[in-house]
């Protein structure tokens, strides 16, 4: 049966109009709740459902006068099979180690993020993250999530090199990748692209339906990587619908 997110209990915002990043000379705003502290978790998986996305306990969704560009997409586990390209990248990391952790901030994860953002998004706006705000990012939520670490083959006695991490959540009908950052010497491993090939067989091995990548934007340079992705379901007036 299907639960409704309490309206009593969420108090809907829109944030101020502001430049998007996505799409020059278009202007972004953005619906977004504060997540409740009591049945978070559920009322995550709600929204999520329904084309938002959470960020620690806020979740936000666009709400821009005049475009609907940003559409919300998902990967059905179940008719997923991946093209000759993305079993190459599968191939090309099957040396790295996966490891689910708790959603505990670590230095090493801050210093792989900070080398990410000052290589793909220097000037951005996560650019001038701090430790506390990591932690923040990490461990401020009431909902259920993980960190997934990739790590190259250890040479030692110690763990390897860490190259990957996904900030994950955990949803009633699938997984929902909320942040990921990686290692940017390592382009010839297309790390992000394997991140959410490697959630897609997570996914399975959990016999969960779907994989939750967020917005997609056609024509956007920066998201293309996700119309890759066969089946792509997107989130319409009718409901969730597979891309043609």
């Amino acid at each position: 049966m299907t639960r409704h997110v309490p309206q009593r209990q969420l108090r809907f915002y829109l944030t101020a109009m502001a430049p998007c990043p996505y799409l020059p000379g278009k202007i972004e705003r953005k619906v977004f709740a504060n997540l409740p502290f009591s049945d978070g978790a559920w009322v995550n998986d709600e929204l999520t459902q329904a084309g938002f996305r959470r960020s620690q306990n806020i979740a936000y969704r666009p709400a821009c006068e005049g475009c609907d560009a940003c559409v919300s997409v998902r990967v059905p586990v179940c008719g997923f099979s991946a093209s000759r390209s993305q079993k190459r990248i599968l191939q090309r990391n099957a040396d790295l180690t996966r490891d689910q952790v708790e959603a505990e901030a670590t230095m090493e994860q801050f210093d792989l993020l900070r080398r990410y953002l000052l290589a793909r998004h220097a000037g951005g706006g996560m650019s001038d993250m701090g430790w506390e705000d990591y932690v923040a990012m990490v461990e401020d939520t009431a909902v259920r999530t993980h960190l997934i670490e990739y790590r190259l083959p250890a040479d030692g006695a110690g763990p390897g090199d860490l190259v990957g991490v996904v900030l994950t959540d955990m949803l009633s009908d699938g997984l929902s990748m909320v942040y990921s950052f990686f290692d940017p010497l390592l382009g010839r491993r297309s790390l992000g692209q394997f991140a959410i090939l490697d959630h897609l067989m997570q996914a399975r091995e959990q016999a969960l339906p779907f994989v939750y990548l967020g917005y997609w934007i056609q024509g956007s340079a920066k998201m293309d990587y996700k119309a890759r992705l066969r089946p792509l379901q997107a989130l319409t007036r009718e409901g969730w619908r597979d891309l043609p």
